[in-house]
């Protein structure tokens, strides 16, 4: 459901040839090419450059005709009915009568110019927005800290603790966050390597970067999966939202708004949130991640297309549909495309996470610390979770004390 409602925002970044020049505004007008014979001229090239639409069928029909061949008895043979050019020309429009003798349809697509677009929005659109998305977190982070301050426990610690979280939530969190670490990391060197490690290390040092950040990414993907199940599994059932939610929200945490805490249970609304982008981004980083990892079994966007054309809503606002007939390739490099836009997103809510978890809040790292939290911040933060705590620690000393005299 996530894949198909945010499937229009990734189509328009890598719309395949077609869709592209449907949704693009013609802006250039008949072009005159009897002086080039029929070929392109620099009016062509300026206009394609400017992503205007453009009329290529002068290109992608010029693919010559094998009935104009000389005969077999001829000086030329049967050469001289298709140039090599043309045969390029109908190898880059895929009309190209292409035979192979293993692969399937896959094979067949010897020339597949989707893959410059992909290139283009990954060696530009998604390094600079994903980067400056990075870095603008990590500063508003710091400028908040500077204005707030850490989060202090306003009447200070009282030595007595509650369990926060049993062994195996903190396992899984732990998990769950070391593995996303590595994820990100070793997807970032993969993305960034060539723009700053290559002119710092050199190309030969990059390489083995990449080689071991690709063997590494890959199999410690199973490990995020399994991390994202088990936290699902155990804490779902806390962060269903509830009444409450909307006054802490309206208070801002106590953390926006003034020093005003407000109750909550085991999780906030801001927790539920991070649960829920964890599980819903996350969900659907390991989906695509899947798919990457067996290239050409697993395909998701042709199908999510055709559920989100069947809604409405694009013809609705005058969109069109979106394609539901995509190569192979296509799909690969959508998958690639909406893993790293999520990877990205995800990277900055956990920013947000980590820096409330450990410099951001006093006492709160204890909780997946130790598991053990002081009862003064558990009063604080979470007043409703601790009440209901202590009452199951009551009922169960009491039929503890009630046992034991019968």
């Amino acid at each position: 459901m996530l894949r198909m409602a945010l499937a229009l925002v990734l189509m328009l970044t890598l719309a395949p040839a077609g869709f592209a020049q449907e949704s693009t505004p013609d802006t250039t007008a008949e072009i005159d090419r009897s002086a080039t014979g029929g070929a392109q001229t620099l009016e062509d090239i300026l206009a394609r450059q400017a992503g205007q639409k453009l009329d290529d069928s002068f290109r992608s029909g010029a693919v010559g005709d094998p009935d104009n061949a000389a005969g077999i008895a001829s000086q030329l043979g049967t050469l001289g009915g298709v140039s090599d050019a043309e045969t390029w020309r109908a190898l880059r429009y895929g009309s190209a009568n292409v035979k192979v003798s293993a692969g399937g349809d896959v094979a067949t697509v010897l020339v597949q110019d989707g893959g410059m677009r992909w290139h283009e929005f990954r060696d530009t659109t998604l390094r600079t927005y994903g980067g400056w998305l990075l870095i603008g977190t990590l500063v508003a982070l710091l400028v908040f800290y500077v204005l707030h301050g850490r989060i202090k426990i306003d009447d200070g610690r009282t030595g007595r603790t509650v369990t926060r979280f049993k062994a195996i939530e903190r396992f899984g969190h732990w998990l769950l966050a070391g593995s996303f670490i590595v994820l990100g990391l070793t997807g970032l060197l993969v993305l960034f390597g060539r723009v700053f490690l290559v002119p710092l290390f050199g190309k030969d040092a990059n390489a083995f970067l990449l080689v071991w950040s690709k063997w590494v990414h890959n199999n410690v993907a199973w490990a995020f999966i399994l991390g994202l199940v088990m936290i699902f599994v155990m804490w779902v059932v806390h962060n269903i939202p509830n009444r409450t939610d909307l006054h802490w929200l309206r208070k801002g945490g106590g953390i926006l708004f003034g020093h005003d805490h407000p109750p909550a249970k085991k999780f906030n609304a801001g927790q539920k949130m991070i649960f829920w982008s964890v599980i819903l981004f996350g969900g659907s980083i390991a989906l695509t991640g899947v798919s990457l990892l067996f290239p050409f079994d697993l395909p998701l966007f042709a199908k999510s297309f055709h559920m989100l054309n069947a809604t409405g809503l694009l013809q609705m606002i005058g969109m069109g549909e979106l394609p539901v007939q995509l190569a192979p390739q296509e799909e690969m490099q959508l998958a690639q495309a909406w893993h790293a836009i999520l990877a990205f997103v995800l990277m900055a809510i956990v920013f947000a996470h980590i820096y409330i978890g450990s410099v951001g809040m006093e006492g709160a790292y204890d909780a997946m610390g130790t598991g053990e939290v002081d009862e003064a911040w558990a009063e604080q933060h979470h007043s409703i979770w601790l009440e209901e705590y202590k009452a199951a620690e009551r009922d169960t000393n009491g039929n503890a004390a009630k046992t034991a005299a019968e």
